[in-house]
């Protein structure tokens, strides 16, 4: 059987010099990583900061994820190609993987088939090590904090009020609560602590959507750790440690250049997961794609109730971003997953279920709508589907005004995904967009959760327990009011319960916790049994990853 991993080998990359041209980057620019990788860098990158974008932004998201497999990031690949191959000046901008998946059960982030960003292996990877910045950043301020509560306290931090916790890329549910600090007087205060993945610590976000060197060292300074006994807030500038994270991020910041198994630029750049952060690459990386490219695009993680709607409600209102077009994905396998098939099942013919099923489709295009976006559905074709399967999702669609497209880039390429590149283009040319956010930043923050619960997930009710409401009412009280939302819950449902496949409606959705990321500039509203730190599964992917005789990675999907 050939792997992602034979076809990314057998391919014959470019100099990144060569990428590099073709986007209008000039070799002064880069700051290679090898031959294949490079960063571009900040001066450049930054140089047209506030101008007016040149092209037109296509957002790709998805239905809530299945075992079966959707392939979102590979139909952002694909699309890039296909609309380079029709003549279209296009750039990809993706998220960077996080180790966790990479060695648990979702595997790397680079595509798959003959969609693929490359070197597959180096980005899933260390890549040019930006994640290992933002570790580093994030356990600099809790090493500062520490130190700080050692050293005689001077701000009067209430250790049992500190809020900032430490990060590791790497799934490990062992870490998710310690105690810190134990052996006595040299070691400091005994205190409880615990460690986030590194893609949902608040210095990813801020890392992801700061616009230049300046703001980043802004954000971080605005930075909470904690309260004194009083409740005054403590940030990472009163600690000082704002200047030295900035400094281990420098580099970093600058975006990453690669390029697809078919020469098209990619900016891979910034990952926070979509599930428990919001989910979008760098805000850096999308504005200069803007200004190089006709056409530039973006995938948001997870389902469109996560990714896509963290990306329009809180990236773009960030970023002062508005897409052109979004384009949602799905397989014929999810959906018989989401009308009540076993996965050992879905090789059969199974039209109702696909009926059934698609009622997650439709909920999620209809959700994309709502924000003034006009939508395509890029059907992602597996050999199992039948041409009765495949007519009964474009008949699902077909009533909400939307054309569902057949694609096969994971086996063609840009071949596979032409037919969707000229419905995007159509979209694009059409200007039928009228992105408006979903919600206006005058609105409370229990109203704002209230609204995607409604609007979104479709939920009857939010249940907020009183602590909860209180503490929001407080970050309110505190100037925070204004600040978009980003719900974390499980990606397998609309609603909390992950078991609730399809498009449940009237159920309540559970507020278990509020944190507030004054430097990210939100509110993350916990939900339900959704974790920070992920675990590893039973059989990690880890297991099936090694050397060859040659050195050569192996196992790695």
């Amino acid at each position: 059987m050939v792997t992602d991993l034979d076809i990314a080998r057998a391919a014959r990359l470019l100099p990144i010099q060569e990428i590099a041209a073709r986007a209008g980057i000039p070799e002064a620019a880069l700051e290679p990583y090898g031959r294949h990788k490079a960063k571009v860098g900040l001066e450049f990158a930054t140089a047209r900061d506030g101008a007016a974008p040149r092209g037109a932004l296509v957002l790709v998201t998805g239905i809530s994820p299945t075992a079966a497999g959707e392939g979102k990031t590979t139909t952002t690949i694909g699309l890039g190609d296909a609309l380079n191959s029709l003549g279209t000046r296009a750039m990809i901008a993706l998220r960077e993987p996080s180790l966790g998946p990479c060695f648990g059960v979702k595997g790397g982030a680079t595509g798959g088939g003959r969609a693929q960003v490359a070197p597959m292996e180096e980005i899933n990877l260390h890549f040019t090590g930006d994640f290992h910045a933002i570790t580093s950043a994030n356990n600099l301020l809790a090493a500062m904090l520490d130190n700080h509560l050692y050293w005689g306290n001077e701000l009067g931090l209430d250790a049992r009020r500190v809020s900032w916790r430490r990060a590791i890329d790497m799934n490990d549910r062992a870490l998710r609560q310690v105690n810190a600090a134990l052996g006595g007087v040299p070691n400091g205060f005994p205190r409880e602590d615990g460690f986030d993945i590194t893609v949902a610590s608040e210095v990813m976000a801020v890392f992801c959507l700061s616009k230049n060197l300046e703001e980043l060292q802004q954000r971080l300074g605005r930075i909470i750790v904690g309260q004194t006994r009083d409740g005054r807030n403590v940030t990472a500038r009163d600690l000082k440690a704002d200047g030295a994270m900035a400094a281990l991020l420098r580099d970093a910041l600058a975006p990453n250049l690669v390029q697809t198994l078919e020469g098209s630029p990619a900016l891979v750049h910034g990952g926070p997961f979509a599930n428990i952060a919001h989910g979008c690459n760098s805000v850096i990386a999308t504005r200069l794609a803007l200004q190089l490219a006709d056409v530039v695009v973006t995938e948001a993680g997870f389902g469109a109730d996560l990714g896509a709607e963290k990306f329009l409600d809180i990236k773009c209102r960030s970023a002062g971003l508005a897409p052109s077009a979004c384009v949602v994905v799905a397989t014929v396998r999810a959906l018989k997953m989401h009308g009540g098939v076993a996965k050992s099942a879905l090789g059969a013919e199974d039209v109702a279920a696909v009926t059934r099923g698609a009622a997650n489709l439709r909920r999620h295009v209809q959700n994309m709508q709502k924000f003034g976006l006009p939508v395509v559905v890029a059907l992602n074709r597996f050999t199992s589907d039948t041409a009765a399967e495949i007519a009964a999702v474009q008949a699902a669609v077909r009533p909400l005004g939307v054309e569902a497209i057949l694609c096969t880039h994971w086996s063609d390429g840009a071949a596979g995904a032409a037919d969707l590149a000229r419905a995007v283009q159509a979209l694009i040319a059409g200007g039928t967009a009228s992105f408006e956010p979903l919600y206006n930043d005058h609105m409370s923050l229990q109203g704002k959760i209230e609204t995607v619960a409604r609007e979104i997930y479709h939920a009857a009710s939010v249940s907020v327990p009183p602590p909860v409401a209180a503490r929001l009412r407080r970050f309110e009280e505190q100037g925070f009011g204004h600040v978009p939302v980003c719900i974390a819950k499980t990606q397998y449902s609309f609603s909390a319960d992950p078991t609730l496949m399809g498009a449940p409606e009237g159920h309540v959705l559970p507020l278990r916790e509020v944190r507030l990321s004054a430097g990210a500039g939100f509110v993350v509203a916990i939900c339900g049994e959704i974790m920070t730190m992920p675990g590893l599964p039973r059989r990690p992917a880890a297991e099936s990853i090694g050397l060859d005789a040659e050195g050569r990675i192996e196992g790695l999907f």
